[in-house]
């Protein structure tokens, strides 16, 4: 599958994927955020659930379509269910993480931002150059 084509298929955004931000009530615990939870992508194909990871946030998929896993194993990821997209968030202020993405149709991490923007939805941005060029995407608790 297209890199784009894959990045929508997940929901991490265009071909630039990479920052992801999330709010958080006490930052250095994300069990206690409102990040963690079930977390859907806005063409509906990928579910992730965020949790912690040590003293860090992760993001791990726990549902796709069949498209989405296709695209995948087009790309050389054999089982994308369980595959950690989300990978070693901090926090960075109120509302705010830094970490990693994982992007299975190319194979590489960037950097990576989440926000909550609400309860019920995350700002999800990827970035490339240091994070000069980023795409956001929101997704919705699912």
């Amino acid at each position: 599958m297209a890199f784009g084509k894959i990045l929508a298929g997940i929901g991490l955004g265009a071909v630039l994927l990479g920052a992801v931000q999330a709010s958080a009530q006490a930052p250095t615990a994300p069990a206690a955020t409102g990040v963690v939870g079930t977390w859907v992508n806005p063409r509906g194909s990928v579910k992730v659930q965020t949790g912690a990871c040590g003293d860090k946030l992760c993001g791990w998929v726990v549902w796709a379509n069949a498209e989405a896993q296709k695209d995948a194993r087009d790309s050389g990821v054999e089982k994308l269910i369980g595959t950690e997209l989300l990978q070693d968030y901090h926090p960075t202020g109120n509302g705010k993480w830094q970490g990693r993405v994982y992007v299975p149709d190319m194979g590489q991490t960037f950097y990576s931002k989440i926000e909550q923007q609400g309860p019920n939805s995350l700002k999800i941005s990827g970035c490339i150059l240091g994070g000069w060029i980023c795409k956001s995407q929101v997704w919705s608790r699912g």
